[in-house]
């Protein structure tokens, strides 16, 4: 069973914001963010759930306005359904556990790392320091950080 969930005692502390997004597909406006031009090192949860869902390693500067990244931490955290909203044909991401709306995943990302932009809103997102992992109980995911892992 998965440590990650989605309660009631949780979603009755989202703010509307975060509530409107997560629960009902809702877009914040771009570059009034919380996380559209973060730079700290960590890792970025779903606010809901809490299941880790992209670092600061694979966040980059689109220019779109809300928090991108290159790929998940863990693609099994991830789920991608067909959006046909809004007259435009896109791909929604959601949280696997929390079932959280997070935003929509586009083909123009860097192409040396994939192609992929994972465009995010902030208000899905909860952010974990990298000197808080272990305390916030995100210690496995450590790991990642560390340099010599990281080199080729």
């Amino acid at each position: 069973m998965s440590p990650f969930r989605k309660s009631p005692q949780v979603l009755a502390r989202l703010t509307p914001e975060q509530y409107r997004v997560t629960q009902e597909s809702g877009t914040e406006p771009p570059f009034r963010n919380a996380y559209h031009d973060h730079r700290e090192a960590g890792i970025y949860v779903d606010i809901v759930s809490g299941e880790p869902l992209f670092t600061s390693l694979d966040k980059f500067d689109s220019g779109c306005g809300w928090p991108s990244f290159t790929r998940p931490i863990e693609p099994a955290h991830i789920v991608e359904r067909r959006d046909t909203s809004h007259g435009m044909i896109r791909t929604e991401v959601r949280s696997a556990e929390g079932d959280s709306h997070l935003g929509h995943v586009f083909p123009d990302g860097p192409p040396e790392q994939g192609g992929l932009r994972y465009c995010i809103n902030s208000a899905a997102l909860r952010f974990i320091p990298l000197a808080d992992l272990e305390r916030e109980g995100y210690g496995a995911w450590r790991k990642l950080f560390d340099r010599d892992r990281n080199m080729p």
